[in-house]
């Protein structure tokens, strides 16, 4: 009986400690972007998703981060490397949690960086395919900003592409705004970003 007792008094600590250590490198990967050092914190998610394969967040953040990346750079083969990268880590996300909004959201924002990538060749390619995950996250999570925003953001682009009245969508950047103040994340992990593009889109739609 003390054997059992003195195991799983182990086995709770280890699980704790784990968990703490989890926190705490995610925590500084985090920081690190923010402070504006992407390519350093990839490197430590990329360390901390080799040994929590079974939790999201880690590849999550080294796919937003590359494709923010990819649509900020001005060289187009660097461009290409960050989208690629991306979708390495997007693939193993999608295969853990393939209807999750914030997975779905992802996801159309890199194919979003290959329309931009090349207009001609993928535009045509990608746009049905990222409407359709826009819609299908929206049916999942309505009220997520993320979700309303960015699907807003691109269907502004291809109103203005195609010369269409783009006030709906202002109006649905508008409501993300809102969606922003009250949203809630499951952990302080979890996504929050998006409201300074979304404010910023609205500007424009000025």
């Amino acid at each position: 009986m003390t054997k059992i007792i003195t195991f799983l008094v182990f086995f709770v600590a280890s699980v704790v400690f784990a968990q703490g250590s989890f926190e705490k490198e995610m925590e500084d990967a985090l920081t690190t972007w923010k402070s504006g050092n992407p390519k350093e914190a990839v490197v430590k998610l990329e360390r901390i998703a080799s040994v929590e394969q079974e939790n999201i967040l880690p590849n999550y953040y080294i796919s937003l981060i590359n494709t923010l990346a990819a649509f900020e750079t001005k060289d187009r083969n660097e461009m290409k490397l960050l989208i690629e990268k991306a979708q390495l880590a997007q693939d193993k996300i999608n295969n853990l949690l393939p209807d999750d909004p914030e997975v779905l959201v992802l996801q159309a924002m890199i194919h979003t960086a290959w329309i931009v990538y090349d207009p001609m060749a993928n535009g045509r390619e990608f746009s049905s395919v990222v409407l359709n995950i826009y819609k299908m996250a929206e049916g999942i999570a309505p009220n997520n900003p993320r979700v309303v925003s960015q699907k807003a953001q691109f269907e502004i682009g291809m109103a203005q592409y195609f010369g269409s009245d783009t006030k709906p969508m202002c109006e649905q950047i508008a409501k993300s705004i809102e969606l922003f103040a009250n949203f809630k994340p499951e952990t302080p992990f979890h996504p929050t970003w998006g409201l300074d593009r979304a404010e910023m889109a609205l500007q424009n739609c000025k």
